[in-house]
């Protein structure tokens, strides 16, 4: 190895390798050090990769990668104890290319994506721990690693780390993430042939199938749920809050088999073989919980900067455009020979006008108003099923009398001013 490199990227998830690729590319030395055995081995996502931001680093990358399904449906269930009430989209334009999104099983996509900036020229060092930056006159100038004679320089570093990325932590750039800034969500990979994954979702061989599921999946507490199609298995998963988690007493692989044992999922999934658990940390904070992200030396990026979108489930694809914004900061650094917070603040100010910063503040309050009113999960959600049962009950009563029925259920339990609240309330978080 070179005694000094360009720029040394921490972690070869999505936001580390963009990075790593799009440095190379542009004729930078660029060392990429992933601590699982491969990229992809400690890497977890729910399975959804969104095209647009993977596009803008590899054209028509569907091609060639590893991908399971394009998703031509996505569905959003509100579920009650034995019943669900679902609404969604599903579209054949997104059976064609380019495509909308596509399920992914991280540990082959990862191990691709990470291939491609080793053909750029990227160096990848697998199993390998960085255990601090080495910081020399206030500027990052390095990595020390678990490794013999483990000291690594380069002008600039960028972390890629994870959740409560701990160098970034260590640097001062943020503090402990509090329980209601994380949520932990576990998921099982459940194979299951694919000629009955087509029959019980009602799709052909290149067509997938997502599931986001709210309401009983976390027993009413902040959180959600999910069931993707991959081309012979699923993905199931369910998360929530720390906080959450902790008030609750919830134990969360006890969530994941309440779950898989609800009526309206067990069929979907009845007969398939468990061939992977996996548990993965989620950062939620959202807007008011991002970071620092740029100092002497040294930038953060993707879930490291808790850059992702909890109400709309994206973080890859975030976690992506973030690498990219931060490999085009090394680039501009580099042509001029400054390496400062103040040369490096780029990134931050094309980070905070992209649409990964517009979107995290649109929804900074969401987050914070649905825990701390629970009534959204634990009673307006039975509150939507019990009125669609009533009002789809065939029993003679004419449908303006159920309409008035139901109000007044509604309003009877909470009252109509608190009602009218609520709506206001959640209209505010999320408008």
């Amino acid at each position: 190895m070179p005694e000094k490199f360009d720029v040394i990227i921490v972690g070869a998830g999505p936001a580390g390798t963009s990075c790593a690729l799009t440095c190379a590319r542009n004729g930078l030395t660029v060392l990429l050090i992933e601590r699982g055995e491969y990229p992809g081995a400690k890497n977890v996502m729910g399975g959804v990769l969104y095209r647009q931001q993977m596009e803008e680093l590899i054209p028509e990358f569907w091609k060639e990668a590893p991908l399971e399904r394009p998703v031509i449906e996505q569905r959003f269930w509100m579920m009650d104890k034995e019943s669900v009430l679902s609404f969604g989209y599903k579209g054949l334009e997104w059976a064609v290319e380019p495509y909308n999104n596509f399920t992914v099983l991280r540990a082959k996509f990862d191990q691709w994506f990470a291939q491609k900036a080793v053909e750029a020229g990227a160096l990848l060092i697998n199993e390998t721990v960085v255990t601090e930056c080495i910081v020399e006159n206030g500027k990052v100038v390095g990595v020390r690693t678990d490794r013999p004679d483990g000291e690594v320089y380069a002008d600039i570093v960028v972390l890629a780390d994870g959740v409560n990325s701990l160098l970034s932590k260590q640097l001062g750039f943020h503090k402990e993430f509090r329980p209601d800034e994380v949520a932990l969500t576990v998921m099982e990979v459940i194979n299951l042939p694919k000629d009955k994954i087509n029959d019980r979702f009602n799709l052909q061989d290149n067509q997938g199938c997502t599931i986001e599921i709210f309401g009983d999946s976390t027993k009413g507490n902040l959180g959600t749920a999910f069931l993707y199609t991959n081309k012979e298995s699923l993905n199931i998963g369910v998360g929530t809050t720390l906080s959450s988690m902790i008030k609750a007493k919830l134990k969360p692989y006890e969530l994941l088999d309440y779950l898989k044992n609800h009526p309206m999922v067990k069929p979907l999934i009845d007969g398939g073989e468990s061939a992977e658990y996996l548990a993965h940390l989620i950062p939620e904070g959202g807007f008011r919980s991002v970071p620092k992200v740029a100092g002497n030396g040294v930038l953060v990026v993707g879930d490291a900067a808790q850059l992702v979108n909890a109400i709309h489930r994206e973080g890859s694809n975030m976690a992506m455009h973030s690498g990219l914004l931060a490999a085009e900061a090394v680039i501009e650094a580099k042509k001029r020979g400054n390496y400062s917070e103040t040369s490096l603040n780029s990134y931050r100010e094309a980070l905070y006008n992209s649409f990964i910063i517009k979107d995290l503040e649109k929804y900074k309050d969401a987050a914070h108003t649905f825990e701390k009113y629970p009534q959204y999960f634990k009673e307006y959600v039975p509150m939507m099923n019990q009125a669609a049962s009533k009002f789809f009950t065939v029993d003679g009563t004419p449908k303006r009398d159920k309409q008035k029925e139901i109000i007044k259920s509604m309003t009877a339990e909470r009252g109509t001013l608190r009602v009218l609240q609520d709506i206001y309330r959640a209209w505010k978080a999320v408008k």
